[in-house]
């Protein structure tokens, strides 16, 4: 997240066709908040996550295999996205990222990370 003039901006990043958040694989040993924090700074190079709404998360359904995906909500108030080349991979893991109001990053979710979107937006901003 990240608090603009007109109200919280949303980070995606774009994999093919395919928009997300930050997100990856906990290493063995490693804790769940821990790996979250890794993953952001490999692939976005942000760091200095201010984890202002506690360290509540939401999970998936499982997915492609049974995959779940957990999710946490952290404030990046300064620095610029970057998409490095992963190591692995060779290219970046992504191709493009936005910074996104709720509606236009709804748009572009599917469904399983549209309701990531949506309880991350109640967490945020409880009136809502």
């Amino acid at each position: 997240m990240r608090r603009h003039p007109d109200g919280w901006r949303y980070l995606l990043l774009r994999s093919f066709r395919y928009w997300d958040f930050p997100k990856g694989i906990v290493e063995a040993g490693e804790a769940p908040l821990a790996a979250a924090i890794r993953e952001v700074e490999e692939e976005t190079e942000l760091a200095d996550l201010a984890f202002r709404w506690g360290e509540s998360f939401h999970e998936t359904a499982p997915y492609s295999s049974g995959k779940v995906a957990r999710y946490y909500v952290a404030e990046s108030a300064r620095g610029s996205v970057r998409l490095p080349v992963s190591p692995e991979l060779g290219r970046a893991e992504h191709e493009e990222f936005r910074w996104l109001g709720f509606d236009e990053a709804r748009r572009l979710l599917v469904p399983r990370v549209q309701a990531a979107l949506d309880w991350a937006r109640k967490l945020i901003e409880p009136s809502r």
